[in-house]
C-alpha cells in the first residue's frame, strides 16, 4: 500500500494556515509557523499560485487563499440558469446606457455569449448569442480570465493580434488581469475592432465564485471620455448590474 506524499501534506498545511490569516502571510511567516525551510515553502507557494489555490498581493508580497479553492466542488453554473437570472437586468442596462449588452461565460478557453441585448434603436445588429469571443481581446474575457484559476495556461498560448492595440504578450495580459482584480471591472478599447470599446464586470455565484460577466459595448466616442478612458458613469452602471445579477443568484440558494 503506497505511503503518504509529504509535499501534498505540506501544501495542505499551508492552505489551512493561510485560511486562518485574513491579511495573508509571507514566506518567512509560513515557514516559521510550520517549521519548514523557506525554500521549500516558497516552492510550494509558487506551485499553489500557479494552479490558482493561492494569490500573492503584489504590494505586500503576502499570500492568501485563491479563487481556485472556492471553485472546488462548485462546478460551472449552467448557462441557461445564468441567462435566466440575467434577462431582467440586461435590458435595463441597455436602455439606460444606450449600448449593446452581452452576458458571457468562459468555456473551453473562449467567451461564450449566452445573452445579447441590441443597442436601442439599432435593430439591424447581428445576434451574438452562441458565438465565442477571444478572451484576450474583449472586456468580458479579461474579467473572466482575471478570476479563473486556469488562466495561467491560457495566457501562455499564442494570441491573435486583431488590431495594433490587442494585448498579445503574457506580460501585458497579466498586468491587465491584475488591474481587473484591483478595480473589479475590465475594459478593452479598440483591441478587437478599431473604433469599438467595451466595459465588463464579474457575476458572482455561490461562495463568491465568478460564474460569468456582464458587459456593454459600443463606439469608442460613446464608451470613452475625451482622454480615451471608459466613462465612470458607464462603469458604475455595469458594476451595478453585475451586483444585481449576483444577488439574484445568491437568492436562489
Amino acid at each position: 500500500m503506497p505511503g503518504r506524499v509529504q509535499s501534498v501534506e505540506r501544501a495542505a498545511a499551508i492552505l489551512r494556515l493561510l485560511g486562518t490569516s485574513p491579511e495573508g502571510m509571507g514566506v518567512t511567516a509560513v515557514a516559521r509557523s510550520l517549521t519548514l525551510p523557506k525554500g521549500t515553502v516558497h516552492g510550494l507557494l509558487r506551485t499553489l499560485e500557479h494552479v490558482g489555490f493561492v494569490e500573492q498581493d503584489s504590494r505586500s508580497g503576502r499570500y492568501r487563499p485563491g479563487t481556485g479553492l472556492r471553485q472546488l466542488g462548485t462546478g460551472h453554473l449552467d448557462v441557461n440558469e445564468l441567462r435566466s437570472h440575467c434577462i431582467n437586468w440586461a435590458d435595463p442596462l441597455a436602455a439606460h446606457s444606450g449600448e449593446a449588452v452581452r452576458i458571457g461565460a468562459l468555456r473551453d478557453g473562449k467567451v461564450l455569449v449566452i445573452h445579447h441585448v441590441f443597442r436601442p434603436y439599432e435593430p439591424q445588429a447581428t445576434l451574438d448569442v452562441g458565438c465565442r469571443l477571444p478572451p484576450h481581446a474583449t472586456a468580458l474575457g479579461k474579467v473572466l480570465l482575471a478570476y479563473d484559476p486556469r488562466a495561467a495556461q491560457l495566457l501562455d498560448e499564442p494570441h491573435e493580434p486583431f488590431t495594433p492595440r490587442t494585448l498579445t504578450t503574457p506580460t501585458g495580459l497579466r498586468q491587465a488581469l491584475r488591474e481587473v482584480r484591483a478595480t473589479g471591472w475590465g475594459a478593452e478599447v479598440e483591441e478587437r475592432k478599431m473604433g469599438r470599446a467595451a466595459i465588463a464586470a464579474p457575476i458572482l455565484g455561490s461562495g463568491g465564485t465568478v460564474v460569468g460577466a456582464v458587459g456593454l459595448a459600443g463606439a469608442v466616442e460613446r464608451i470613452c471620455d475625451t482622454r480615451g478612458r471608459p466613462r465612470v458613469s458607464l462603469v458604475g452602471r455595469v458594476q451595478e448590474t453585475a451586483r444585481a445579477v449576483s444577488r439574484s443568484l445568491a437568492a436562489r440558494r
